[in-house]
């Protein structure tokens, strides 16, 4: 297991509900369930597809690395841009970098009071335009789906003979 990547497990949960401490949360709950579905992949599971349309789970954790990277430029008001100048071609790289954006995500919202959260957008860049949308489309956006791709992931490596570890609870945020 890699010990300098963070979310191995959730942290305790703050003593106050606020907008902050909850997207905070929602974040954690995504760097926890992608650390554990991308925790001792192999191979054959980067390589497995559910069918020979449907992407593989290299390309799934590709497209995981792209929300992370939208999540973690919009809690700094950074553009995207679209499409994305370079991914990792190595898996660990490529699950390194997908942590770390999430970190950053939960770094920087940390530091913020309700006023400069509610200032932040998600900005798309491409073709040298740029469009904004209010951060409220970054929950039902890119964390929802790297939520749902995640699970994705989760089954692949299932169906790949490769379950995740044993002990990973979901509900409490850590792995016993």
């Amino acid at each position: 297991m890699a010990q300098d990547l963070p979310f191995q497990s959730i942290p305790p949960a703050p003593e106050t509900f606020s907008s902050e401490h909850l997207i905070i949360r929602m974040i954690q709950g995504l760097g926890f369930r992608y650390f554990w579905a991308t925790e001792g992949l192999r191979e054959v599971d980067l390589e497995y597809s559910p069918s020979e349309s449907g992407q593989t789970c290299r390309e799934t954790l590709e497209h995981i690395h792209g929300l992370a990277e939208v999540i973690a430029n919009s809690t700094q008001n950074k553009a995207t841009v679209r499409p994305p100048l370079e991914v990792p071609q190595k898996f660990k790289m490529l699950r390194s970098e997908t942590l770390a954006f999430l970190k950053i995500a939960t770094e920087q919202l940390k530091k913020m009071n309700p006023k400069e959260l509610e200032a932040l957008e998600v900005i798309f860049e491409r073709g040298g335009g740029q469009v904004r949308f209010p951060l409220w489309n970054l929950i039902n956006g890119p964390i929802s789906d790297a939520i749902y791709h995640t699970g994705q992931v989760v089954s692949f490596r299932r169906s790949s003979g490769n379950p995740i570890p044993k002990g990973v609870n979901v509900f409490l945020g850590v792995k016993n």
